[in-house]
């Protein structure tokens, strides 16, 4: 029980060094510039009370929760003779971790409301959720099999570069802030370390050179696979042939 209360307190806070430097900031600022209503105060300070305590729970959670059970699996199998099995389990716990993303979910409806319903919702999810799953498979094989990172991350950006020039116009800023939206929580907090606990387990292996990188990986499959998208509408004339 103690051990539980610490880790709280230890939340509290880090959240607090996070947030009170900006209510400081706000405050100042509110006294000399913005002169809002007392209405409109009580709302913001409602709103950063539920952030902090959201916040609070979340990375509690984190903490307790997913660092452990993501970091348990990947020793599980790093130290296994069935490595292998990483790359089809990355692919579905990389599609199922960009498809919860709540944040991805929210960037999904924006791009539809704002293109009229030209790109759907539905489309980009299943793109991004794609994506995502197929870049966590190939980090998994690159830790089974000792893939160097430049291999990797070197050509991807040099295909970006390809594809900026070929990509439907409406997609390219879509897609870089696709690749940092679904760099979210849920694949930082469970994906990341399972990688770490991956390179971990492995004999001879390095978790600073062998577990890290995912995350880059991560924010590099949807700009690939949003631009390809575009690149694919822009030579078949439209979002309708697509759907």
């Amino acid at each position: 029980m103690s051990g539980s209360t610490e880790g709280i307190l230890s939340v509290v806070v880090e959240v607090s060094q996070a947030l009170i430097p900006l209510v400081i900031f706000f405050i100042v600022f509110q006294r000399l510039y913005l002169k809002l209503p007392r209405s409109q105060l009580v709302k913001l300070f409602t709103g950063i009370f539920f952030t902090a305590i959201g916040m609070i729970l979340f990375l509690y959670g984190v903490y307790n929760g997913f660092f452990p059970i993501g970091t348990e699996i990947g020793e599980f199998f790093g130290g296994s003779d069935k490595k292998s099995l990483l790359i089809p389990i990355g692919f579905v716990l990389g599609f199922l971790a960009t498809f919860a993303e709540p944040a991805v979910r929210v960037l999904c409806y924006q791009i539809e409301e704002s293109s009229s319903g030209y790109i759907s919702s539905k489309l980009m999810l299943y793109t991004l959720s794609s994506g995502v799953a197929v870049f966590v498979s190939i980090a998994m094989a690159k830790l089974v099999y000792g893939i160097p990172f430049l291999y990797i991350i070197v050509p991807g950006y040099l295909l970006v570069l390809v594809l900026l020039w070929l990509c439907d116009k409406d997609f390219i800023a879509i897609a870089f802030d696709s690749g940092g939206v679904a760099t979210g929580p849920m694949a930082v907090t469970f994906l990341m370390s399972m990688a770490v606990g991956v390179a971990s387990a492995q004999e001879g292996g390095n978790p600073l050179v062998d577990g890290f990188g995912l995350i880059a990986m991560i924010a590099l499959a949807p700009i690939i696979f949003v631009m390809l998208l575009g690149v694919y509408i822009r030579f078949k004339g439209g979002i309708n042939n697509v759907e």
